[in-house]
């Protein structure tokens, strides 16, 4: 969490006192929320969701995902990526990451079959993917592109915002992201037939709130509603993120400019000038190097980050996709020739990258001095670790 205060106390105590806390009908924290956010990341549509994993299963059956289909996700990204497409009743594609710490597009081209309909790149830890290959490879294999940007809220690349490139974008306003309510999330497209279908997949009944659709019959769905509580505290979020966002880069920036002789190789960047800058993130010549430096300097190993490592799925590796057999993609007839075979070495290249690069967290808090005293550790790190 980056900061809340006494702007979103305020904008909850409102919220409160109106007595229009439901988010059709009465209220309105949530549509304005979803109409400012789709300003700021230029997209026709928001829609507000429970989690960033309902968004990105919402956005997945938005764009016609379901049983019979491959979608390929990368090696490194919270599990939530392949659980949402398993809840869309498809089967996830693992496949490795670059040194950029996202998708590589050379391996998702490599990884394409007969039954691969989408690819979700994943922004992860604030890193813009490489998404002029990932298109190129889309429109080439004629895939749906969902951008994962849960971790990169606020984040572009080439100028363009995270999330806006794709089909369609999923956020997540968990606790731990750029912008919060504490749980929540929103996805995004352009497209009309896609808000309308995964809005049937947030609220089931929302064509009792909003009228009936004339061209979208409604499906059964579980309920992932947002409340007005978090469209009220999102919309103060939405005010701090572009200075938070502009105070991450410059500090980013600043760390890797300051340490640039000390024998520390920074992880490749697709948009410098433009992901979150959340993280500084560097490539150590062997794992051992890696842990010595994190043990001096602080930070984390990015292959030590549990969920966030393929190997770590364990319900995706036990192929428990839902509470009932009947009900599970992986048993499912429509699913049969899909590659659904996984194994802990599968993508081994992807856990050498991840278990010899560190990284260290910014904050928009932090003062001048805080940066210095980082980069002191670092530099001082470096040179004990890669001696």
């Amino acid at each position: 969490m980056y900061r809340v205060g006494e702007k979103e106390v305020q904008a909850v105590r409102q919220a409160l006192l109106s007595g229009k806390i439901f988010r059709y009908g009465l209220g309105g924290e949530c549509s304005r929320f979803e109409k400012r956010f789709a300003k700021y990341l230029g997209v026709k549509h928001v829609h507000m969701t429970a989690s960033g994993t309902n968004s990105l299963t919402a956005a997945l059956v938005g764009l016609g995902i379901g049983p019979g289909d491959e979608v390929v996700v990368p090696a490194c990204t919270f599990m939530a990526t392949p659980v949402s497409v398993v809840a869309a009743g498809a089967i996830p594609i693992i496949v490795d990451i670059d040194d950029s710490i996202t998708l590589d597009p050379k391996a998702l081209e490599k990884s394409i079959g007969p039954r691969t309909k989408a690819v979700i790149p994943v922004h992860m830890w604030g890193l813009a993917c490489n998404m002029d290959a990932i298109m190129k490879v889309a429109r080439k294999h004629k895939l749906l592109v969902l951008e994962d940007a849960c971790q990169g809220v606020g984040g572009a690349y080439k100028r363009r915002m995270l999330g806006s490139i794709g089909h369609a974008g999923g956020f997540s306003f968990n606790y731990y992201k750029n912008m919060t309510s504490g749980e929540g999330g929103a996805f995004v497209t352009n497209d009309d037939r896609v808000v309308r279908r995964g809005s049937c997949m947030i609220d089931c009944c929302r064509f009792y709130w909003d009228g009936r659709d004339p061209v979208l019959e409604p499906f059964m769905s579980n309920g992932a509603r947002a409340s007005e509580i978090e469209g009220a505290i999102m919309n103060a979020q939405l005010d701090r993120l572009p200075a938070m966002i502009r105070r991450t880069q410059s500090q980013k920036k600043r760390i890797l400019r300051e340490t640039a002789d000390t024998g520390l190789t920074p992880i490749r960047a697709n948009s410098p000038d433009d992901e979150c800058g959340s993280h500084v993130m560097w490539t150590l010549p062997t794992a051992e190097k890696a842990d010595r430096f994190c043990e001096l300097a602080g930070g984390t190993v990015a292959g030590k980050t549990g969920r966030h490592v393929y190997t770590e799925w364990d319900p995706i590796f036990q192929h428990q996709g839902a509470h009932h057999a009947a009900l599970n993609p992986y048993l499912l007839k429509e699913n049969k020739g899909c590659r659904m075979t996984y194994t802990k070495d599968m993508c081994a290249r992807s856990l050498d990258i991840l278990n010899r690069t560190v990284m260290l967290a910014t904050h928009p808090d932090y003062k001048y001095k805080d940066v210095t005293a980082i980069i002191r550790k670092v530099t001082a790190a470096a040179r004990q670790a890669l001696s």
